[in-house]
């Protein structure tokens, strides 16, 4: 099963100290949405999220269809066909994708430690 790109979203609590905290540790700007409360931020080898206000807690991420560009990749496994076999597995789902649609979808789960996952498919 192919999950996406990876990367950590983050729950900070100033956005702009935490851009500049991680530029002093290497990454760059991404994607700058700051006016919105988010950024992606990119080092060489890692992809992190920063996030304000939007949720609480660390994620761990996952984009079907994307590489660790934002780049679309074909083919890969759609989220609904991932939250499938999640669901064949035992695992339980915090919230679902709905299955009747294509396109865009996520679907959240825990790990047994109680790390939230996310599988965020944007195409």
């Amino acid at each position: 099963m192919e999950l996406g790109g990876f990367s950590l979203s983050l729950a900070v609590k100033d956005i702009a100290a935490s851009r500049a905290f991680y530029e002093k540790l290497g990454f760059e700007v991404f994607h700058d949405q700051q006016q919105h409360g988010w950024m992606i931020m990119k080092s060489p080898t890692c992809v992190i999220g920063l996030f304000q206000g939007m949720f609480e807690g660390n994620i761990l991420t996952f984009n079907p269809g994307w590489d660790s560009n934002g780049q679309p990749v074909t083919p890969f496994t759609d989220v609904r066909e991932i939250q499938k076999r999640l669901k064949a597995d035992g695992i339980a789902l915090l919230n679902e994708a709905d299955e009747a649609t294509t396109g865009p979808a996520s679907c959240m789960l825990k790990d047994p430690d109680g790390n939230t996952i996310l599988i965020d498919q944007h195409v």
